[in-house]
């Protein structure tokens, strides 16, 4: 029973409670969304120690961030670790993207250990065992394709990013009209490599219902790949990401035909101009379907701080409707994230959202940064500092120096503008 069919049948699930909890929202307008597929709940039963939350319109905007190891470095304690610090730092989502190691094990302990939704890429775990049994990842067959997802889906995992859009349509779109970075999806690659190789549709496409009976089973939410998402500002909301997104609108229609929950991913590098444009495209083509966005970034410069990047681009997209932001480290196109890196991935994206979230007028929002502008009125440092997206950073930069007029910082000291004017402007009312 899937929540998307328990929602179709008029019930109101636990999830559904608990997602209505956290929002502040009545349990009812969660099961509309539900029903109406404008939100998901990725809630795998298998996943024992889910705290589920929702993902859609009319709910806070989103955080996911992506952990995993690679060949080169990662071990499960590492990995672990960083999931600690998803939780602490206020992420709502994990993916573990791992592609060196023992991939099943550190999934499963990210899963046991895990109180946030966990999501996977498995063409990725299939594409590795190609290569360990046969050389290459285009030796791979359909079957081992499903084999892996329905593997992943029966150890726990609440959500799996499949590049189902990924055909050879879009495939022809792409050799017509030539891009500047062509795929930068590994997972997307990995298919169309596999295309090129064996002159075959992509089995995720060509066997959907295949892909839907598994989902369906294991209660796993799809979240259909941007395989063909731009990897630079000169390939954005060309031929070839359009093509794959009207596919994309298709089979959310038939997701929810079969009660399996679906949202969709969106572009990685992306123009500020065009970003509004983006998200209304994928809501209008796909059904109002809850929008999972790279980022995006705007810029293509920002090797280093890509996380700004991203925090930009997010905040604009989520602002316009996007639902869901996939964090950006500051590692991006060049490394594996460490643990500071994680940090301020998520504290970028979660001002992003946050920002996002005073627009869309999510209840509660405004009223943060409100008690904020009051405590510093006040000067009541303790408290803005407690207000603060990242506490122990706040507490650290103001007590850096030490302010030598009392209740001031060490910026302003005397001259703080919020101090003299209430000061003199109380005096002045006091007066009258």
């Amino acid at each position: 029973m899937t929540q998307l069919r328990t929602a179709r049948q008029k019930r109101i699930s636990p999830e559904m409670e608990r997602v209505a909890q956290r929002e502040g929202l009545e349990p009812e307008l969660i099961r509309q969304g539900v029903e109406n597929g404008t939100i998901v709940i990725p809630a795998n039963p298998r996943h024992a120690r889910l705290d589920p939350c929702g993902i859609g319109k009319g709910l806070s905007t989103k955080i996911n961030a992506n952990i995993g190891t690679s060949l080169d470095h990662g071990d499960i304690e590492t990995e672990l670790g960083k999931l600690r610090l998803t939780v602490e730092y206020g992420a709502h989502a994990v993916m573990d993207l791992s592609t060196g190691g023992d991939l099943s094990a550190i999934r499963q302990a990210i899963i046991e250990a895990s109180p946030l939704p966990v999501g996977t890429v498995p063409i990725y775990e299939a594409a590795i065992e190609a290569v360990e049994s046969h050389g290459a990842i285009v030796e791979m067959s359909g079957d081992d394709m499903f084999s892996v997802i329905e593997k992943q889906a029966r150890e726990g995992v609440d959500f799996v990013t499949v590049h189902c859009g990924v055909n050879q349509r879009c495939l022809a779109e792409l050799k017509s009209h030539p891009r500047l970075t062509n795929v930068v999806s590994r997972g997307g690659a990995f298919l169309v490599g596999w295309m090129l190789h064996r002159q075959l549709e992509n089995p995720l496409y060509e066997q959907y219902d295949r892909l839907l009976d598994i989902a369906r089973h294991y209660d796993v939410t799809l979240s259909l790949g941007d395989g063909m998402r731009p990897g630079s500002l000169a390939d954005a909301t060309d031929r070839c990401q359009i093509q794959e997104l009207m596919t994309l609108g298709d089979l959310v229609e038939r997701a929810r035909q079969a009660d399996v929950q679906v949202m969709v991913e969106g572009p990685g590098h992306v123009p500020l101009d065009q970003i509004v444009a983006n998200v209304q495209l994928e809501k209008r083509l796909c059904g109002e379907a809850p929008f999972y966005v790279l980022g995006p970034l705007v810029t293509d410069v920002a090797s280093g701080y890509d996380h700004i990047s991203g925090a930009i681009g997010g905040a604009i997209a989520a602002s316009a409707g996007a639902d869901f932001l996939c964090y950006v480290t500051p590692a991006e196109h060049l490394s594996l994230p460490d643990f500071e890196d994680v940090k301020d991935g998520i504290i970028a994206s979660r001002i992003a959202a946050h920002a996002a979230d005073i627009v869309k007028g999510i209840p509660g929002a405004s009223d943060w940064d409100r008690k904020m502008s009051t405590a510093r009125r006040g000067l009541r440092w303790e408290e803005q500092i407690a207000l603060s997206v990242d506490p122990a950073k706040a507490a650290s930069k103001h007590a850096r120096y030490a302010g030598k007029t009392e209740g001031t910082c060490s910026m302003c000291g005397p001259y703080c503008a919020m101090a003299l004017v209430e000061k003199y402007l109380g005096a002045s009312i006091g007066r009258c």
